[in-house]
């Protein structure tokens, strides 16, 4: 092949590669509104599938712009809006647009005033005029004028999604996409610029003090009580060592469950039944162990039986909800995956030295049972021959 075709073939493709990165990034780019609204600038929103478009006259500091969500079914709502405020919800002056009763698209202002807002219509801090909202192939849209003001030019964004019961609007969900729906727009640059996943430090102190109570130090007390008092030289250290460890971790559980509450009450609008169910149920059931210690019959005491089946019974179920709800609580912050690789690891290596205890303990009982039944059998052999 001559070099200078090949050079020319080498430029296409290389040509070719850049290109098509870029298409298909930009996907914004390609889309045909039903009105055939053309718009200068656009951009493809990081999350929620989602994609804005806009016409800025700097003339009198207004945008046409038409905010599109794909995906959507006729029982979704979405939302976009500025606030001057922050990258956050509240403050965030909204254009809110789902179907009515009839199934008619229907779009209107909204101020979001608070973490568990009305979502009635309401005037914004700037007005909005040529407001309507078009479904059309999974495509629910919002256009509308809006006539700003110079702080506003560049400022903040934010845009989410739910679902809807009937009339009523849903709170939208918390994961890591949701959380993760703001940024920044300049309507006269066209740069936008995508926001953060935050995380407060309320969350992480409760998912770090429950992790730490109920996911490391509750196994590992069990574990002591277990297997420890199995060995003759560890009696009776190994009682005030569990009792040690349990209370420790009943005292910081608390502490977590503490912090739960107070995230709840700082979050009317958003619940998470099963995590906070489970969270409830521990709470109980450690503290029937704690009156359980209180109560403790000697091991003589003709109870004694009866207080050891609850005992074990409660302690046990303590710990498999515990690791089922620190799992929960891992899908609610949704923090970096190392930290639940890093909790996996902790409880296999438990579940590991627990296995290998079990082992081990067992051959010892049975060696003693086999031992102290030998030791009957002799002794009474002697006896009867004398």
């Amino acid at each position: 092949m001559d070099r200078s075709l090949r050079t020319a073939l080498f430029s296409c493709a290389m040509l070719i590669c850049l290109c098509v990165p870029s298409a298909i990034a930009q996907t914004c780019r390609g889309h045909t509104f039903s009105s055939n609204q053309v718009f200068t600038a656009c951009s493809d929103l990081p999350v929620l599938t989602s994609f804005l478009y806009w016409n800025y006259h700097p003339s009198n500091l207004s945008a046409d712009i038409a905010f599109r969500k794909t995906g959507a079914s006729t029982n979704t709502w979405v939302a976009w809006a500025l606030n001057p405020t922050g990258q956050q919800m509240t403050g965030s002056q909204a254009i809110l647009a789902f179907h009515n009763s009839s199934g008619v698209p229907n779009a209107y202002t909204t101020p979001i005033t608070s973490l568990s807002p009305s979502m009635q219509p309401g005037d914004l801090s700037f007005q909005v005029s040529n407001l309507k909202a078009e479904y059309s192939n999974g495509d629910l849209i919002i256009f509308a004028t809006l006539h700003l003001t110079s702080s506003l030019i560049s400022t903040n964004q934010v845009w989410q999604e739910g679902t809807m019961s009937g009339t009523s609007f849903n709170p939208h969900a918390m994961d890591s996409a949701n959380r993760a729906s703001v940024g920044t727009i300049n309507f006269e640059t066209g740069a936008t610029v995508a926001g953060t996943v935050r995380t407060s430090s309320k969350k992480n102190v409760h998912g770090v003090l429950n992790a730490v109570s109920w996911g490391v130090l509750m196994p590992m007390g069990i574990m002591i009580a277990r297997y420890l008092k199995v060995f003759k030289v560890a009696n009776p250290a190994w009682f005030y060592l569990h009792v040690a460890c349990q209370s420790s971790a009943y005292i910081i559980g608390v502490a977590g469950w503490g912090t739960g509450l107070k995230l709840g009450s700082d979050s009317p609008g958003i619940k998470y039944t099963k995590h906070r169910n489970i969270g409830i149920t521990l709470f109980c059931f450690a503290t029937l162990q704690v009156f359980a210690l209180l109560l403790r019959p000697k091991p003589d005491h003709k109870y004694r039986l009866y207080w050891n089946i609850y005992h074990h019974s409660i302690g046990y179920a303590t710990i498999v909800l515990s690791i089922i709800n620190i799992y929960e609580g891992f899908d609610i912050l949704d923090p970096e995956k190392k930290w639940k690789k890093i909790y996996t690891g902790i409880i296999i290596f438990l579940g590991a030295v627990a296995a290998l205890m079990e082992v081990s303990t067992w051959i010892i009982v049975l060696r003693r049972k086999k031992t102290g039944s030998s030791d009957k059998h002799v002794n009474g052999t002697n006896g009867y021959g004398a």
